[in-house]
């Protein structure tokens, strides 16, 4: 899940920071000091933001104008040191209301809460879901149906489709987080499939049928059970 938080405390700034860099399915991708900047960076940014850590008392304008001025519907946790906005606060449906100071298993309850709603909110198979790619000056839309498989190399990644191979500057970690859990799965440490694109599973490797033939891929050992676990097996 994509992140920003919005605190005009810089101190609790740094713990969220810190705090959300030991957690594996959140990315911090903006840290703002007021409303006004993150209202800025929501409608500007290619990269979908899917929840909000979010102070209420701040100058210029507070968290519930915030609230009140964002068109967009990430899920937001409030981060307040005062109990007496959390009535107010509910009715914008947020997810959590956390208090300061925030201890970290506090902080992984709120979040956990937030990535099983995200997961749920997600339809795993509607083959209209789709990402833009962006290409030379360009957005390309990419359906979900058609990404085959995704590979790390060095600095970037390699999105593999049945029409064309795109390749952008970006971790596996962050397009893990983008695409749904339930459709593409890490099964290497330099590999991400689609499942609906394997054909087989064979030893160690999975078979991805594409336009040209067939595409082998390795399962990493550490991979491999987790993988067993969310295919629906069948065993003789």
């Amino acid at each position: 899940m994509n992140c920003i938080q919005v605190d005009d405390d810089e101190l609790s700034r740094r713990v969220i920071e810190d705090y959300a860099s030991k957690i594996d399915f959140i990315r911090l991708t903006g840290s703002f000091p007021n409303a006004v900047d993150a209202l800025n960076f929501l409608k500007n940014s290619l990269e979908p933001v899917n929840l909000i850590f979010l102070d209420i008392e701040m100058p210029e304008m507070s968290g519930i104008d915030f609230l009140e001025a964002t068109s967009q519907e990430p899920q937001v946790i409030i981060i307040s040191s005062k109990e007496k906005y959390a009535l107010k606060a509910f009715d914008y449906s947020v997810t959590d209301y956390l208090l300061k100071p925030i201890t970290f298993p506090r902080f992984t309850k709120a979040v956990s809460k937030a990535y099983d709603k995200f997961n749920q909110q997600r339809s795993p198979y509607d083959d209209d879901k789709e990402i833009f790619i962006k290409k030379n000056n360009m957005l390309i839309r990419v359906k979900y149906s058609d990404i085959l498989w995704i590979e790390a190399l060095e600095n970037y990644i390699v999105i593999n489709t049945v029409n064309e191979r795109f390749t952008i500057h970006l971790t596996m970690k962050s397009i893990e987080n983008q695409l749904s859990s339930v459709r593409f799965k890490r099964i290497h440490r330099s590999f991400i499939v689609n499942v609906g694109k394997i054909e087989s599973i064979e030893d160690n490797a999975t078979v991805i049928r594409t336009p040209e033939g067939r595409k082998i891929i390795p399962i990493g050992k550490s991979y491999r059970d987790k993988l067993l676990s969310e295919i629906n097996l069948i065993n003789k």
